[in-house]
């Protein structure tokens, strides 16, 4: 019995183990940012391209017409509300006490200073592509705007999500570091970039499974709105019947073909990107036209 006994216990005592191996917080690789010379211009095209304003600035927060990251605004979903946190230069309540590695860490891997998981509200899993430059260049601009002292707010979150552990099995089963779309043209390399990477557009366009992972075999084929209103559209061959310029005009003005205009979260997607080089948003255009097309 006692043989049986201490059986059991070992295989509880291995089993955990097993659990906690599997679900440690990852870091970046050594000397990830290693002779990276920020440069903050670089970095607020990145900071455009990755729409972080439209997360983490409360409306009408501006500050000599730059973005105060107080963050704030509220995202409910079937696991809890999350709020997103203040990013601003602040020392205290925001990034101005981080280091370089942890930024990167935070962003690409999706894990914060005191090693715990982020949830993945903050979409590490598609930043997680982002280049060790890029990285450097966003935190230094981040680093040039306002700061704002205004504590991030904790999420709503019940049991089990609230287990933050347990966002390590969740990462190892959805967060893949493989690119979806093959690319054979440095256009379509740069389109993939840009939108599977920094303007993380599939966390919008594609749908997800009961445990929120984004559902590959659909993929950018449209999905549920997160606000509960609506639907985001398909914009594989299958449905979106518009041009490479059509896709263009639409980046850079708003203006749909049909002399519609883009609206609600959109339009904020469309102004960052206006900002971007035209060769940015026809890279984008490239890689929407060249999606598989799913129904």
């Amino acid at each position: 019995m006692r043989r049986i006994v201490r059986t059991l216990i070992a295989l509880v005592v291995l089993g955990v183990a097993i659990g906690l191996f599997l679900t440690r917080p990852g870091n970046i690789p050594d000397g990830f940012t290693a002779n990276t010379a920020a440069n903050p211009e670089a970095g607020a095209l990145i900071f455009a391209a990755a729409g972080c304003a439209s997360c983490h600035t409360s409306p009408g927060s501006e500050t000599d017409g730059l973005p105060v990251l107080a963050g704030g605004q509220v995202f409910a979903s079937d696991f809890g509300t999350f709020y997103a946190p203040n990013i601003s230069s602040d020392q205290t309540a925001g990034l101005g006490g981080w280091s370089l590695d942890e930024f990167a860490r935070a962003v690409t891997v999706g894990v914060s200073p005191q090693g715990q998981h982020y949830y993945p509200a903050f979409p590490y899993s598609a930043y997680q592509h982002m280049t060790a430059a890029d990285v450097a260049n966003l935190f230094a601009y981040i680093q040039t705007l306002p700061g704002d002292a205004t504590p991030s707010r904790a999420h709503d979150v019940g049991f089990p999500f609230n287990i933050r552990r347990g966002l390590g099995l969740w990462k190892l089963a959805f967060v893949s570091d493989n690119y979806v779309m093959a690319a054979d043209t440095e256009t379509l390399a740069r389109g993939r970039y840009m939108v599977e990477a920094l303007g993380h557009c599939t966390e919008c366009h594609t749908p997800r499974n009961a445990v929120g992972g984004l559902d590959r075999s659909r993929w950018m084929a449209g999905a549920p709105n997160p606000s509960g209103k609506g639907t985001i559209p398909n914009i594989t061959p299958a449905a979106l019947e518009w041009s490479e310029g059509d896709l263009v005009e639409y980046f850079t003005s708003g203006f749909t073909p049909d002399y519609d205009s883009a609206g609600g979260k959109m339009a904020e997607v469309v102004e960052n990107l206006s900002r971007l080089p035209e060769t940015d948003r026809a890279a984008i255009a490239a890689y929407v036209k060249a999606l598989p097309a799913v129904p």
